[in-house]
């Protein structure tokens, strides 16, 4: 097999396209007018995803929760902030649990997850997500049963720790999934993404530490939700900004009015977690609204690579300009 028939397709491979077309000569006029877009009856070029909603939105924002969550906890056990650390690793236990359910749920059957874990695929991120899930929960799990019982404190520290190492990675990989897909908005907004993934995620992991009363104890969940708030936006600029056309269906439509409300609640919930330091109806209202906007935000994303699967500009002519641009 020759090195050419062994390359594979990068990030910005153009699918149905013929890479071999002649360049133009300088001067030389078309014989024919430059083609139209145009599709069979509109219908869509690509396969769509078929996932369902609300198991996906749902699974990816629960997944961004539980990471976030378990940072939390470890940082407030060094602060000493046990309350939100209690409540943060059970959150953390809660919120993967629901991940998985929802995952599982998808699928149709349990043994279909399991069956992804007979094999080690570092080049899928479905098969590296559900072997990560599969180490995550566990460590979970034992932080929050040592910090609601009391017993096996070291070896809940211990969990706390690894829980907290894996935390990012479970915050973000999904990120990474959806935009392994042929789906323009998320395969092309690849590089993005995971820090929109992963700011919203600590939006979430924000909203319920200002939950949990204490004045003092609310302390790195207000940090948190300014950092996440402000990763979250500037990278979804950045993304739109460079997608062009393809990232339409991030500011119109259904999805672009979610992630526009997901926007709002999270700059809302962050002014009012610092300003509300003294009410514990503000901490509660701001951490709720914390906890929405980023459900709203991975709904939002969701809706958006659906709407660009079924319309067929956002895969046409992205790959026609490209090819106007390289002839």
């Amino acid at each position: 097999m020759s090195s050419q028939q062994q390359a594979r397709p990068g990030r910005e491979a153009m699918t149905g396209v013929a890479t071999g077309r002649r360049r133009r000569r300088r001067g030389e006029q078309p014989v024919v007018p430059e083609p139209e877009f145009t599709s069979y009856y509109g219908k869509p070029v690509i396969n769509g995803p078929v996932w369902k909603s609300p198991d996906i939105p749902g699974y990816l924002f629960l997944g961004g929760l539980a990471g976030a969550s378990s940072l939390l906890a470890a940082g407030s056990q060094l602060r000493g902030d046990t309350r939100v650390a209690t409540a943060a690793k059970t959150g953390a236990l809660g919120a993967v649990a629901l991940s998985v359910g929802a995952l599982v749920h998808d699928l149709g059957r349990p043994g279909r997850f399991v069956n992804m874990l007979r094999v080690f695929k570092p080049t899928s991120p479905m098969n590296l997500g559900s072997w990560l899930l599969a180490g995550y929960g566990p460590l979970a799990g034992v932080s929050a049963a040592s910090a609601v019982t009391g017993r096996l404190p070291k070896l809940g520290a211990a969990a706390t720790a690894g829980a907290a190492l894996l935390g990012p990675a479970v915050a973000s990989y999904t990120a990474a999934l959806v935009g392994d897909t042929a789906v323009p908005a998320w395969h092309d907004g690849h590089r993005e993404l995971p820090y929109v993934f992963t700011g919203s995620a600590a939006v979430a992991a924000s909203g319920l530490g200002l939950l949990v009363d204490g004045e003092t104890a609310s302390t790195p969940a207000r940090n948190l939700a300014l950092f996440g708030t402000g990763l979250e936006l500037g990278a979804a600029r950045l993304m739109e900004r460079r997608l062009g056309m393809v990232a339409e269906p991030y500011r119109s439509g259904r999805s672009g009015k979610l992630l526009k409300a997901g926007e709002l609640l999270a700059v809302a919930g962050t002014a009012g977690g610092f300003l509300s330091r003294r009410s514990r109806l503000g901490r509660a209202l701001s951490g709720a609204g914390l906890l929405v906007a980023s459900a709203l935000t991975k709904w939002g994303v969701f809706e958006a690579g659906i709407v660009s699967a079924d319309d067929p500009k956002y895969t046409v002519v992205p790959q026609r300009q490209r090819l106007r641009e390289g002839s």
